[in-house]
């Protein structure tokens, strides 16, 4: 979905019209419209005036589910682990700091993938 038509659809899943939208955002209607109508895109200061006033993150106006950021079941799972104590906190961290350099030794000390053959160029007669 495109920037405009997720605009669009988080308006109205909080029950917005483009007036109100533009008042809380501090900007004209006709900007909405525009931003709406995929005409032009907000600049950076405006992008987070509007997620304000979603209530929703940049990234949930600007990717799709899934598109960037974590996968539910890792969110999930830190946000769990930012209640912990510190200790338990420092074991986690070393635990996957652990599984991380055990993959990138395993990346690195893997035979080369083989480039794909090309055909030979035989030349022009």
């Amino acid at each position: 979905m495109e920037f405009a038509a997720r605009l669009v659809y988080l308006r109205k899943q909080k029950g917005f019209s483009q007036q109100a939208l533009a008042d809380a955002v501090g900007i004209h209607v006709s900007q909405i419209k525009r931003y709406e109508g995929g005409a032009t895109q907000p600049q950076l200061d405006a992008l987070k005036k509007i997620a304000i006033a979603l209530g929703v993150s940049a990234d949930a106006l600007l990717f799709d589910d899934g598109e960037r950021g974590l996968d539910e079941v890792f969110r999930l799972q830190l946000d769990v682990i930012s209640h912990l104590d510190e200790d338990e906190q420092r074991i986690i961290r070393e635990v996957i700091d652990g599984m991380l350099f055990k993959y990138q030794a395993r990346r690195w000390s893997a035979p080369p993938i083989p480039q794909a053959k090309r055909p030979s160029r035989s030349p022009a007669k």
